[in-house]
Parts: C-alpha cells; sequence; structure tokens
C-alpha cells in the first residue's frame, strides 16, 4: 500500500428535489488499500455509493480514477476501467451452475457477448480459469450446483467470483456481510482480505466489527457530510462519531 490515491471524489453533492443527501463529500482511497465507507442510517452511504459508481448523476462535485476525470461517465464505461461494483456485473443466474455463472462472467472480460447458444467447447475454453476462481473463493465443492440452491453467504461469494471474473483493479462492496452468520461473516472477510492483496477495495459495510479487522481506512458519514476519516482506534475514540451511532440506535 502506498499513499497514492486511486479514486478521488472532490464536493460530492447530491440533492432531491431541496433535501441534501450527501453535501459536499471529499473523499481520497489509496491504492492498495481497504477503506470503508460507514455511518449510521440515513448518513448518505448508499447514495455516496451510487454518485461514485454513476447509478446516480451527481448535482455538482468531481469524481477522478487513476488520475482520469470520470465524472461524465457511464457505469459501464467505468466498469471497463477497472473500477468495478460487484452487482454491476455479477447477477447470478439462479438456473446456472456456479461453473456456468463464472464462465459467462469470463466470457465478456475476454470481450465476447453474452452468447448463451454457444457450443459447450467453445465455452469448456474458460472452464479452468473458472474452476480457479471458484477455489479462490471457495466453491470448488459447489461448481456444479445451481446459484439458486447455494446457501445465501455461498451466493454472495459466487457474486464475488462472477466480479473478480472481470479482474478488476478496484472493487466496490455494498454491504458484502448483509444478511450472513457468523461463519458466513468469517469466510467472506477472509476473502475480502485475499482478494484486497493485490487489488484496492471500497466497501459500505454496517458490521463495525468487519470494518474493524479489515479496513485501512475508515470514513464516517453522518447526516451527507464527512463526520471523520482515519484508522479505526482513530474514528472509534471520535466523539462526534460515538454520538452518531449512540444518537442512531447503533451499537
Amino acid at each position: 500500500m502506498n499513499g497514492e490515491a486511486i479514486l478521488e471524489a472532490r464536493g460530492l453533492t447530491k440533492e432531491f428535489k431541496g433535501f441534501v443527501a450527501v453535501n459536499e463529500v471529499d473523499l481520497s482511497v489509496r491504492r492498495g488499500s481497504i477503506h470503508a465507507l460507514i455511518g449510521p442510517n440515513g448518513a448518505g452511504k448508499t447514495t455516496c455509493f451510487n454518485l461514485l459508481t454513476k447509478f446516480l448523476p451527481l448535482t455538482r462535485g468531481t469524481i477522478h480514477y487513476k488520475g482520469d476525470d470520470i465524472t461524465a461517465m457511464a457505469p459501464a464505461d467505468i466498469a471497463r476501467l477497472g473500477l468495478v461494483r460487484s452487482f454491476q456485473i455479477s447477477a447470478v443466474f439462479p438456473n446456472m451452475t456456479a461453473l456456468e455463472n463464472v464462465r459467462i462472467a469470463l466470457q465478456r472480460q475476454h470481450g465476447d457477448s453474452f452468447d448463451f447458444w454457444r457450443s459447450e467447447k467453445v465455452l469448456a475454453r474458460f472452464d479452468e480459469d473458472a474452476r480457479r476462481l471458484l477455489a479462490d473463493v471457495g466453491l470448488t465443492e459447489f461448481a456444479q450446483t445451481r446459484a439458486a440452491e447455494l446457501p445465501y453467504g455461498r451466493k454472495r461469494a459466487l457474486e464475488i467470483a462472477t466480479t473478480l471474473a472481470l479482474d478488476p483493479e478496484m472493487l466496490l462492496l455494498d454491504e458484502p456481510m448483509a444478511g450472513m452468520t457468523q461463519e458466513d461473516i468469517e469466510r467472506i472477510s477472509a476473502l475480502i482480505k485475499r482478494v484486497a492483496a493485490n487489488r484496492t477495495v471500497l466497501m459500505v459495510e454496517h458490521n463495525l466489527s468487519v470494518v474493524a479487522d479489515l479496513s485501512d481506512t475508515i470514513t464516517v458519514l453522518a447526516r451527507g457530510q464527512v463526520l471523520a476519516q482515519g484508522d479505526y482506534e482513530t474514528v472509534s475514540r471520535d466523539e462526534r462519531v460515538v454520538e452518531a451511532y449512540i444518537g442512531a440506535g447503533h451499537d
């Protein structure tokens, strides 16, 4: 990890009919880091995430990725640059096996269209890489299991595998631990650590123990503004952060 910023937002603002959901947010994510965006409900985390990935248009502000201005770019074009949000390309096909799902994502990475009618022989050229990705996320034994039949935590792992199939340089994860059991949380946390070994990760996450364990840097939002930023020890001792969470009824 170094001090170079791979993603920078300046003055990120989103207004909805007079309501300011995100207000002049500055964000800088260091290359090779795991950066968490946290805050109580209504803090503007998801809106901020949607602005960064261009699923919502900005009211004002700028976004730079690897030094290039991507403020006016579409989500698909941003993904092609290597900035990939998990659900952008990881919509799992429930009636296909885990292997087939990853194979389709690999097909897209290699510039091929999603041609489901292609022969098995043609598609089989992606099998080796697909099995490697399944192994990376702990799904080797589920390769021939239909996605719809996977336990919830395993399905989330499959979504991450399909995301990784596009070989993103920066991965954005929106509440990756939501709805998981403790066993699943531990498994996906370990997976994110492995993924981050040679990538940058920005995640929105409610589970503060996960944030403490994984994050190099944390940005805390409250009422659409940056309340604090730093490592977990720094932000957890900030009286404004404590007040924001206690006041919102969070642990």
